[in-house]
């Protein structure tokens, strides 16, 4: 697929973003693995008046080709494609309910078993840096160890999938899982499955849907 084209799926994956309600405004941002780097969502525009000229390409050594400046946050979506290989597009969102529970600065428990959709028993929350920062990139790799999500303290979320489509999905669910647990906890304390419970739905997940 060429770069034009890429282009225009990620701004279409943006403003899906809007259109369920993950983000609203210039909030977030969306990439896709391109080339020899990615192509990103441009920093401070409404997805809704951007064109999809309006997107970036930025070389893994940071070289920015484009008219317009890429997401402040384009540091960690690099981070992420050189980490993790199966990184092929990745979604931040300012979502109200993962946004809400990352102001906790707590990750995600068991409390449902769909928590191993994002390959772990947690959903972990990456530690506060300042956005935009190499510390903030660390501390994302850092919680998306043997995982695909996290929270970012104080923040919002992050998800990466084999492509836009698949991130866009997971970046859905995760925040289904966060408004599910934010009403869990109006009512108290749920009971969590159990480590060894959990180790069986990571082995059937691993096998879940259409292979």
């Amino acid at each position: 697929m060429n770069q034009r084209e890429l282009n225009k799926q990620v701004l279409a994956t943006a403003r899906a973003l809007m259109s369920n309600g993950l983000n609203r405004g210039s909030a977030g941002n969306v990439s896709v693995r391109y080339g020899s780097g990615f192509i990103v969502s441009p920093t401070g525009m409404d997805y809704e008046e951007c064109t999809d000229a309006d997107m970036v390409f930025v070389d893994m050594d940071g070289t920015v080709r484009g008219d317009r400046k890429p997401s402040s946050e384009w540091p960690f979506h690099r981070d992420i494609y050189q980490h993790f290989a199966k990184a092929g597009a990745v979604i931040h969102t300012h979502s109200s309910f993962a946004t809400s529970l990352a102001c906790m600065d707590s990750e995600i428990p068991p409390f449902h078993y769909m928590i191993a959709r994002f390959g772990g028993s947690t959903v972990r929350c990456a530690r506060y840096a300042t956005f935009g920062t190499q510390e903030l990139s660390d501390a994302i790799i850092d919680a998306l160890a043997d995982r695909c999500a996290c929270l970012m303290s104080h923040h919002g979320m992050v998800v990466y999938g084999e492509n836009l489509e698949h991130a866009l999905k997971l970046a859905i669910e995760l925040e289904t899982l966060c408004e599910q647990y934010w009403r869990v906890l109006q009512i108290g304390e749920p009971e969590l499955l159990s480590g060894e419970e959990m180790q069986r739905i990571l082995q059937k997940i691993s096998t879940y849907g259409q292979q």
